[in-house]
Formats: C-alpha cells, sequence, structure tokens
C-alpha cells in the first residue's frame, strides 16, 4: 500500500503545559452526568409512556429521537472543536443538557417528548465527541489509560441514575425528583469546565519521514469499518440497557424496583471492569481487548438467550455483559489512534456510526418487542453482538494485509 508521510504536531497550550490533569478531571465529571442522563432513560421508560399516553411499542421513538440528536450533535461539533474554544463548547452543550433534563418528567405530549429527547441527544453527542476528542489532544499518544479512565467515569454515572431513580420512586415521585436531582449536578460542572483554557487543536505540518500515515483512501476505509463496528457496539449497550428493565418484568422475573436495580447492576459491572481496564490497557493491546471483549459479550448475551425463564442466568447473564463489553468503546478510540491522528472531524465519524446505532436499534427492538414478545430482544442483541465480532475480525484482518503490504 503506498503510505504519505505526515508530522502531525500539537501546539503547546496553557492547559497542556501547566496543569493536564485538573482538565482530565474535569472530562471526568462531565462523563459522570453523561452516564447518568444516558443510563436514566431505560428505567423510565414506562413512566414516559404513562406520562404522555403512549403505547410501550411506540415510546422507543424516544430512542431514535434521541440517537439523532446525538448524530446531529457529533456531525456539528467535530469540526467546531477543531476551530473554537473546546471547553466553551462542552459548558455549553452541559448547560443545555441540564435545562432539558430537568424539564423532561414534566412533559405531557409525545411530539414535545421526542423534540425534547432530540435536543437533549443532541447535546449529549456534542460532549461525548468533546470529552474523547480534546483528552487525545491532551494525552496524544498516551491515552490509553486516560481513554479507559474516561469512559469508567461514564459507567460510574451509568451506575448511580438507576439507584436515584430506584430511591426516587420509593419516595413517591414517579422519577420527578430522580430526574431534577441529576439536572441539578450538571451545572456546576459547566460553569467548571468553561473556566479551563482548552487544549490546542492538532496541526498537519508539511510532509516529512517522521510519521507515516495511510493515504486519504486508506484513511476512509479504516474509518468506515470502526464507525461499523462501533454502530453495532452500541446499538448493543444502548439496546441492552434500554430494554432489560421491559424485558425482565415483561418475563416475570422481575418487580419494577428490582428491574431497576437489575439495570444498575448491567452499569455496575461495566463500570468496575473499565476500572480494571485502565491498568489492563497500559499492558494489553487495544486490539486484544476488542477480542476479548467481544468473546464475553457473545457468551453473556447466549446464556441470557439460551435460559430466557432463568433468574440466575438474566442476573449474570446482565453482569457478565456490562463486565466483558465495558472496555470496547475506549479501546477502539485507542485502537484507532494508533492508525491514524484523529482530528475533530475524523473522530466525528465514529460518532456517527454510534449515532446510528443508538437510533437504529433500539427502536428495531421496540417493534420486536410488540410483534414477537420480549425473547425477541435479546435474540436480537444476540444477533447484533455476533455481528460487532465479524465486522472487528474483518478489521483486525485488513490491518494484517496492511502490514504485509
Amino acid at each position: 500500500m503506498k503510505m504519505q508521510t505526515t508530522v502531525l504536531k500539537t501546539p503547546k497550550s496553557k492547559t497542556l503545559n501547566h496543569n493536564p490533569l485538573l482538565v482530565t478531571y474535569a472530562y471526568y465529571g462531565a462523563f459522570i452526568i453523561l452516564g447518568m442522563v444516558t443510563a436514566s432513560m431505560g428505567p423510565s421508560l414506562s413512566f414516559l409512556a404513562e406520562n404522555t399516553s403512549t403505547a410501550l411499542g411506540n415510546i422507543g421513538l424516544v430512542f431514535s429521537a434521541r440517537a439523532g440528536g446525538y448524530l446531529s450533535g457529533s456531525l456539528l461539533s467535530g469540526g467546531a472543536y477543531d476551530r473554537f474554544s473546546g471547553h466553551r463548547i462542552m459548558a455549553a452543550m452541559l448547560f443545555l443538557l441540564g435545562v432539558l433534563f430537568f424539564a423532561l418528567p414534566a412533559v405531557m405530549h409525545l411530539w414535545l417528548l421526542i423534540l425534547i429527547v432530540f435536543f437533549l441527544g443532541f447535546t449529549e453527542g456534542a460532549v461525548d465527541v468533546g470529552g474523547n476528542t480534546l483528552l487525545v489532544w491532551v494525552h496524544q499518544k498516551k491515552v490509553g489509560p486516560f481513554m479507559n479512565a474516561l469512559h469508567a467515569f461514564f459507567g460510574v454515572g451509568s451506575f448511580l441514575a438507576p439507584l436515584i431513580l430506584a430511591q426516587t420512586m420509593n419516595w413517591g415521585s414517579n422519577f420527578v425528583m430522580g430526574y431534577r436531582l441529576i439536572a441539578i449536578l450538571i451545572f456546576p460542572m459547566a460553569f467548571w469546565i468553561w473556566q479551563l483554557p482548552s487544549p490546542a487543536a492538532p496541526i498537519q505540518e508539511k510532509p516529512s519521514q517522521t510519521v507515516q500515515v495511510p493515504q486519504k483512501s486508506a484513511t476512509s476505509k479504516w474509518i468506515f469499518l470502526l464507525a461499523l463496528f462501533l454502530f453495532l457496539y452500541v446499538g448493543l449497550e444502548v439496546g441492552f440497557s434500554g430494554w432489560i428493565f421491559t424485558y425482565a418484568r415483561a418475563m416475570g422475573l422481575a418487580t419494577e424496583t428490582s428491574a431497576a436495580i437489575l439495570t444498575a447492576f448491567f452499569w455496575g459491572g461495566f463500570t468496575v471492569a473499565r476500572i480494571f481496564s485502565i491498568p489492563l490497557a497500559t499492558r494489553t493491546q487495544p486490539k486484544t481487548l476488542l477480542l476479548m471483549s467481544l468473546a464475553g459479550g457473545l457468551l453473556s448475551i447466549t446464556a441470557i438467550v439460551l435460559f430466557p425463564s432463568s433468574v440466575l442466568a438474566l442476573w449474570g447473564g446482565t453482569l457478565s455483559l456490562g463486565m466483558s463489553i465495558a472496555a470496547i468503546f475506549p479501546s477502539t478510540i485507542s485502537f484507532a489512534e494508533n492508525i491514524i491522528s484523529l482530528t475533530g472531524k475524523l473522530t466525528r465519524w465514529f460518532f456517527v456510526g454510534a449515532g446510528l446505532g443508538a437510533m437504529g436499534l433500539p427502536w428495531l427492538l421496540g417493534k420486536f418487542f410488540e410483534n414477537y414478545g420480549a425473547l425477541a430482544v435479546v435474540r436480537a442483541l444476540f444477533v447484533d453482538t455476533l455481528l460487532a465480532l465479524i465486522v472487528f475480525l474483518c478489521i483486525v484482518m485488513m490491518g494484517r494485509a496492511r502490514q504485509k503490504n
């Protein structure tokens, strides 16, 4: 394969010179918030349907609206982070996220719910792209453990949110208080990030013999395959976490409160695994972590499919799935950074794939649930996981072919 040589240099900035860890901690805080918002939708799905007088099969539209907003936010914010102050963009999006999330439980009409959820997804996409892109700019080739930690804090937020909502249900607030508590936490985080100086985008200099980067056509192939992989992975993560509450209730395997705890169980395993993946990322290649994660995820969802009436299989498979797939997203970003130098414009395509996955599969699961029953949900998730493994094996084989050339 023909190669062109390019030097990518990150200019010095106040952030990089003075306290990169302070900036990193701010990103971690933002991702706790992001995790809390993301994980709140699944347990409150029935509440939102009841609040808007909508059939449960149709309430899956909120996943599509949210993912459509996420996709739009990812696309539009990618170039903006390259041109403007990244922290000002992140802070503004977090502030808007807090306002929208505070208003969400009071919505009584489906059309208004879909509109608010769309813009909620828009802000999530912008914050997600920002955190991942800016963290790479701060730590560059050493980003691996920091990236895993970033997504571990997303898991922390995702674990806490269902527990908060379950507790507010015990207080008889129908999720309203839980939503409001989470929303209030967002505003000080937005203010903190607004105050911090932003890292500068990498600058592409004249060609030299220092670093080898694939040609544009080759780069496009890598971006497409990695985006497709994230499409399938995020479809699994969002689909499972979003529907496991409803699945457990429909199968008679959990009460409303225990189903919320089951969702937290998934995110708890997810979070613990991401924490352990931080030191593991310093010793293990991203490719190896990804293969291990996919194999574990496939085995976990298989257990739930094979033993649908078993409470043990449900809880064990849920915990195991959360732990298995925890390292996939950060490892994919680290894997990509080893192949190509990521800019905001390139990184956004990963989130386009992720957004489409979050949009398509949860909506499809809702239709399967309504037309074919709860078992169709986990069977579809099994197929999605298998396809993700196949796509990643194709990426690995393409990498080996490139090395031979």
